[in-house]
């Protein structure tokens, strides 16, 4: 479920050039991140995950909330609108870009260490951002933390993924139940 989209920054977004340096995306997902915690926490709202990334239509600012009983519309709607007003006083870019507020849905995205934990048992994939065993890309059930490895039960064996080479997790048809 997506909050009505709004561009924000230039008028004209065709004039601007697209984002393509990860560590610069890195960078601003860091702040937002940081602007909009203490929000969704002031609202009852889990900030699930925060990407930024260029797509065909444009630089896309895609923000995954959710809540015990899952996110609505209009918490969607709601939160998107003090987020706009919060990321136009405080965020440090001239990009232009597109604000998506939404559920993280059935293949919800996993980040923070906590989360490996805490979704224990679910189907996932995940890919790396340098090879394990030769290969970057993984699917199989997680099996939780050995401090900062992540263990993924995959075809009858488990997989040691260190957490800082996680390019990228998201849980597999995922049905809102930890």
């Amino acid at each position: 479920m997506n909050a009505k989209k709004k561009q924000r920054g230039s008028k004209r977004p065709s004039a601007v050039k697209p984002v393509n340096n990860p560590e610069n995306n890195d960078q601003l997902v860091d702040q937002v991140t940081g602007l909009l915690e203490p929000l969704c926490m002031a609202e009852g709202l889990e900030l699930v995950h925060v990407e930024y990334q260029y797509e065909s239509r444009g630089n896309i600012l895609r923000i995954y909330l959710d809540k015990a009983g899952g996110i609505t519309l209009d918490n969607c709607v709601n939160i998107s609108h003090q987020m706009n007003d919060l990321l136009d006083v405080h965020l440090e870019t001239r990009e232009a870009f597109l604000l998506e507020v939404s559920s993280p849905g059935s293949n919800r995205p996993v980040g923070r260490l906590s989360d490996f934990q805490k979704f224990k048992g679910q189907s996932a994939r995940i890919r790396t951002s340098r090879p394990i065993d030769g290969q970057k890309n993984f699917k199989g059930i997680l099996m939780g933390l050995s401090g900062e490895t992540v263990m993924l039960l995959a075809n009858d064996k488990t997989i040691n993924i260190p957490y800082g080479d996680i390019a990228r997790a998201r849980l597999e048809n995922y049905n809102g139940e930890s």
